[in-house]
């Protein structure tokens, strides 16, 4: 049996939770669905995009969502809020697990012991590596915060 690519699984969830009258999921995945083929048709090319770009699409979007849900909560806007965290439950299960602090922690060391970051100046670049190990297993605000820590 082929593996299902993750724009796949999305499109048979929406199938899913459609039959399940499941809303808040079917409208977040047709969403994230739309973005997936705006994406594939920004550059004219038309190629799918690699489980790894839905991947970052997707965590975009959870970042998107997020930002939203803090924004309405200091509105006083709690159902608009609970929505907005609901939407990024959805995206997350398509994530992979993000890391613990004490694991990032032993990551961001491992990176600075290797690229020999002693600086502040070597910040950005730290984050960087940390960024492509992690491979979307840490988000770039918790990252930067550690990387931030380690190097003072």
């Amino acid at each position: 049996m082929i593996p299902m690519g993750l724009s796949e699984q999305i499109k048979s969830d929406l199938v899913d939770a459609m039959k399940a009258g499941d809303d808040v999921r079917k409208t977040t995945l047709r969403a994230v669905l739309t973005a997936i083929k705006t994406a594939e048709t920004a550059d004219g090319a038309g190629d799918e995009l690699s489980d790894q770009q839905v991947q970052k699409l997707i965590a975009t979007e959870v970042k998107q969502r997020t930002e939203a849900a803090e924004i309405f909560a200091e509105a006083g806007e709690a159902e608009r809020e609970a929505n907005e965290v609901a939407e990024r439950e959805v995206l997350q299960a398509y994530l992979p697990a993000q890391l613990g602090a004490d694991e990032l922690d032993a990551l961001v060391a491992e990176v600075i012991a290797d690229g020999g970051y002693t600086t502040k100046k070597d910040m950005g670049s730290a984050i960087k590596e940390v960024m492509a190990r992690a491979k979307g297993a840490a988000d770039g605000k918790t990252v930067s915060a550690a990387v931030g820590k380690a190097l003072s």
